[in-house]
């Protein structure tokens, strides 16, 4: 793909985001990428995002980590996409509704880094010495296409998959064994999901392992204080205005929120 043909696509996918507008298929010669060349797309489009309103990245998402999450999409393998420093919020956050085009939760582990990661292959036994906390936490996601099923895996990566932010609750500080970790959606007072951490690759370092190792593939690296989101344990569950959501980690704890009407 051309360098002007790439600035065309970031454009779209750029605008889509910020304008909340359904971003349909793209025509030739994207239709045709492979990831390699989404992920580098997603890289352009960051850096313009990051520099229109959204901060800088501090972190990344691991989509399809899961057997639940892979039926649910149709994508037998993990994706990756980026966190924007503006799109972090706490436990207790009531969100904006209407920064949303269509707001998805989804129920995650999610792990925030010690120190930098080499640039050597990891696996889920040697990525745990850079871990310095791991804690609960709510992906928020947006269905931002005129129909995610068609407009193809490479135009998800490239506007980081669905990815338009998290809810974090309180660091643990002992998460011991977190494959038995138990997932539970709970929304306006319904449990609407339950997984556990094995189903995210076996193990969320796992998850983290594969996401080090394809930053480092495109000559990246995850870094000391960075965010990762491993994956969702249950599937995605849409929400409406005035929605109540809590995502019940077990031992690591619960993060609560809502989104205004």
């Amino acid at each position: 793909m051309t360098s002007e043909n790439a600035q065309a696509v970031v454009r779209a996918i750029s605008a889509a985001r910020l304008n909340h507008q359904p971003l349909g298929p793209l025509p030739d010669p994207f239709r045709h990428a492979d990831e390699v060349e989404a992920y580098h797309l997603q890289a352009l489009a960051n850096r313009y995002l990051s520099e229109t309103g959204l901060g800088p990245v501090v972190g990344y998402k691991i989509g399809c980590t899961t057997a639940v999450m892979q039926a649910y999409l149709g994508i037998p393998h993990p994706c990756g996409g980026a966190i924007f420093e503006r799109t972090v919020a706490r436990q207790g956050a009531a969100l904006d509704y209407n920064a949303y085009r269509r707001p998805g939760v989804e129920c995650e582990i999610a792990v925030r880094l010690g120190t930098d990661v080499p640039d050597t292959p990891q696996d889920l036994n040697s990525i745990a010495a850079f871990v310095e906390a791991v804690m609960p936490a709510a992906e928020i996601v947006d269905d931002r296409y005129t129909d995610w099923r068609t407009v193809g895996t490479p135009l998800l990566i490239a506007d980081n998959f669905f990815g338009a932010g998290c809810v974090l609750g309180d660091p643990a500080s002992d998460w011991g064994a977190l494959d038995e970790v138990a997932g539970t959606m709970v929304l306006n007072g319904t449990t609407v999901g339950q997984g556990k951490g094995a189903d995210v690759l076996g193990h969320p370092f796992a998850a983290l392992a594969w996401l080090a190792n394809g930053l480092s593939a495109r000559g990246s690296r995850l870094k000391a204080g960075e965010l990762v989101l491993t994956g969702s344990v249950v599937q995605t569950n849409w929400v409406a205005a005035g929605d109540r959501i809590v995502m019940d980690l077990g031992k690591l704890g619960t993060v609560e929120f809502s989104f205004t009407v």
